[in-house]
């Protein structure tokens, strides 16, 4: 059974930061492009961030630039992503995804976790 398995997220004040973690299983995600996508209630799902599948390459959604990172460790099979300066538009559902790198910057991956939330308190 393929999973994607995230933890972390939260309440933070504005400002703050927050880590999350996605660790896949069920089989190997080395070569695939991996990261996070967002959902408000209501709203379309949105692109955050990739990370391709070595690891070398990333791209950001404009909104998170410069204050979120992305990493991944293949070994582990497991990506992290560290946000900082949080505003209380980042308030969302995170979902870690993989698939293509075209996919995952068109917020359609081929798998993705079960959501965490993060909240911001202005």
């Amino acid at each position: 059974q393929v999973q994607l398995v995230e933890s972390g997220g939260g309440l933070v004040q504005a400002g703050g930061s927050l880590r999350l973690s996605c660790t896949a299983s069920g089989r190997t995600f080395r070569n695939d492009a991996m990261g996070w996508v967002r959902q408000a209630p209501g709203k379309e799902r949105e692109f955050v961030v990739v990370i391709n599948w070595s690891g070398e390459v990333t791209y950001y959604a404009d909104s998170v630039k410069g204050r979120f990172t992305i990493s991944r460790d293949r070994a582990k099979n497991t990506v992290y992503m560290q946000m900082n300066s949080l505003k209380p538009e980042d308030k969302n559902v995170y979902y870690c995804a993989a698939g293509r790198w075209a996919g995952l910057i068109e917020a359609e991956p081929t798998e993705w976790g079960q959501g965490n939330q993060v909240t911001v308190s202005s």
